[in-house]
């Protein structure tokens, strides 16, 4: 009977050391994911600090893009669109603003859309306490006289702008990336 026990105890005592021993392997297999994806979480806020921080001075430069990747209309209906020809642009003092959509109709611009070039009026920028920077001009055209107001988000590139034509109430808004004129790579269809 003695033997019997202790072969019983010399069992448990090896199934609990296997125990301890897969329960350490996976605390460390957990340790290290969590470094993983905080070490990834880290590199994420450093690039989109340096995006921030790109964005901003591409604003007091007056040489920025936003590329749009959605459009939101008047009354709310929205549409996910391409980047690359959805966008404003601002360059010293000419903006130009494109519309495309991906349909069967070509449009004015020969990609689907509209694009429209003009003229910049005065430009105000301001930020708030959290950061958050504010550009502010009109865009005075052959097709378009409107009111553009974009919003940088502190802390990252991520923008919405609203362009208000002063002829209609079709306000649009577009939400996107702000990247400085050097680093975009978008295409212009054909402008009035």
């Amino acid at each position: 009977m003695k033997k019997i026990i202790v072969l019983l105890m010399l069992v448990f005592i090896g199934a609990s050391t296997t125990i301890y021993a897969q329960e350490s392997k996976s605390e460390s297999r957990r340790a290290e994911r969590k470094a993983q994806r905080d070490a990834e979480k880290a590199r994420e806020k450093i690039e989109e600090e340096r995006a921030y921080t790109d964005a901003v001075q591409a604003i007091k430069e007056r040489k920025f893009v936003l590329e749009a990747d959605r459009v939101t209309f008047k009354r709310g209906r929205s549409a996910f669109v391409t980047s690359n020809t959805n966008f404003i642009l601002l360059n010293g003092d000419r903006a130009s603003v494109q519309i495309a959509f991906n349909g069967a109709f070509a449009g004015p611009n020969g990609i689907g859309g509209v694009t429209v070039e003009g003229t910049v009026g005065e430009v105000k920028t301001t930020t708030d306490k959290k950061g958050n920077v504010t550009c502010n001009f009109s865009v005075t055209g052959v097709g378009i006289s409107a009111q553009v107001s974009i919003r940088l988000t502190h802390g990252r590139n991520n923008v919405s702008a609203t362009v208000n034509p002063n002829f209609n109430s079709n306000r649009l808004t577009l939400d996107g990336k702000l990247v400085p004129l050097s680093e975009s790579n978008i295409f212009k269809g054909r402008s009035f």
